[in-house]
């Protein structure tokens, strides 16, 4: 009798659980449907548009004319939109905000004209936004409050950024950590977990495409070594700081010496074009081939440079597209050049600057050490979290996503 009333107020207690977390898996299997679909042709097409652009490198020139019309599109039509990532964490921390479905055919298109016109960009901003706004409609479908709102969105942002870079463990975290800096809401864990998984499964069925790198042989961690990974974590901290606050204030430049929005991307692509036209093709675009070179070879020092100012001038004059993958770049390449004075193998720099920048420039070491192992296999996982942790710290509060808040 007493078991019985124990099994009872057990499975009382449970009910509500199990209420949740059915709920929560259906609405995160269409969420990662939606967004693995959406990821998927995404990065179809970006293939795409990527090959017709390095066939024919003349097109650079007409990256004023497609500012022109990126610039038209986000000033007469985007209105919130136009605020990019940053309305996705906003909505989080208000859910008062709305994020507009309009905001995913407008992301997609200017990420496309982006691309294909030369401009130095990624990928990550695109597939995060396509999704949450591609999922944001289920609030009325559901009809969700307040808080599911917010898990919805986490959920969202975990299934862009994991079935883009096939990545579904590290999209769960960055979802769960970008948001609130050292905070995590538990409540959006199995949401968030749920549709990144699911996103990423549903775009291997569509087979989008993802990089495979390969890292080489991966030395015992010893003293010397983790002294050393220290040491490079604080430069890519370092570098870290230097992106977030150059872009922030050539964006603030921008709208000072080009006060029509219009016009940003028009100036901007000039400059990019006359640039490519003296430094060459290397710097715009995702750069995925020049990254993983620099897993196999030593990089010149100048290249993360390069990179840095192709980007930031990109994206401040108002292109669109994302920040991350570029990050890998400059991360790659900087460790690989590391490797000219640090005695650790080229391939492992390269892998630690991969996600280090990245993890000093948002604010995310967990999930970026989690991408680490998704990407480069465990044994990489311990220098990858000494590099994203040091990076963290010595990058201070600098960070590309002005929205972001702090616990």
């Amino acid at each position: 009798m007493r078991s019985s009333n124990l099994l009872t107020s057990f499975a009382k207690a449970q009910l509500p659980r199990f209420i949740f977390g059915l709920r929560w898996l259906t609405i995160s299997a269409l969420v990662g449907s939606i967004a693995g679909t959406a990821s998927a042709w995404f990065l179809i097409s970006l293939n795409a548009v990527t090959g017709f652009r390095e066939a024919h490198a003349a097109i650079i020139w007409l990256l004023p004319v497609a500012g022109l019309v990126v610039g038209a599109l986000y000033h007469f039509w985007a209105g919130p939109a136009e605020q990019g990532n940053n309305l996705l964490i906003d909505a989080i921390h208000d859910p008062v905000q709305r994020v507009p479905l309009r905001m995913a055919p407008l992301v997609y298109v200017g990420t496309m004209i982006t691309h294909l016109f030369g401009g130095s960009a990624g990928r990550e901003g695109t597939a995060l936004q396509m999704s949450a706004s591609l999922a944001h409609p289920l609030v009325r479908l559901f009809k969700m409050n307040a808080h599911d709102k917010r898990l919805l969105l986490i959920a969202a942002i975990s299934a862009g950024f994991g079935s883009v870079f096939g990545t579904p463990l590290a999209g769960a975290i960055f979802a769960l950590e970008v948001f609130l800096v050292g905070s995590v809401r538990y409540d959006a864990i199995f949401p968030a977990f749920a549709a990144g998984i699911l996103a990423n499964y549903v775009g291997h069925l569509w087979h989008a495409p993802h990089t495979v790198y390969r890292v080489g042989a991966i030395p015992p961690l010893d003293a010397n070594a983790f002294v050393w990974a220290m040491a490079a974590g604080l430069i890519f901290g370092i570098v870290a700081w230097l992106f977030s606050h150059g872009m922030h204030r050539l964006q603030r430049t921008f709208k000072v010496m080009v006060p029509h929005a219009v016009m940003r991307p028009v100036v901007g692509g000039l400059i990019v074009a006359v640039a490519v036209y003296f430094v060459g093709t290397r710097y715009i675009g995702l750069g995925v081939p020049v990254i993983e070179q620099a897993f196999a070879m030593q990089a010149a020092p100048h290249e993360f440079v390069l990179k840095i100012a192709f980007t930031i001038l990109t994206l401040a004059a108002g292109f669109k597209g994302g920040e991350v993958t570029p990050l890998f770049f400059i991360g790659a390449v900087l460790g690989s050049a590391l490797s000219i004075f640090m005695p650790l193998p080229v391939g492992l720099l390269a892998a630690m600057g991969f996600v280090a920048v990245f993890a000093g420039a948002t604010n995310t070491p967990l999930a970026c050490t989690v991408m680490a192992m998704e990407l480069f296999g465990a044994d990489a996982g311990v220098y990858a979290a000494i590099a994203c942790v040091i990076a963290f710290l010595s990058s201070g509060k600098a960070t590309i996503y002005t929205k972001q808040q702090r616990a």
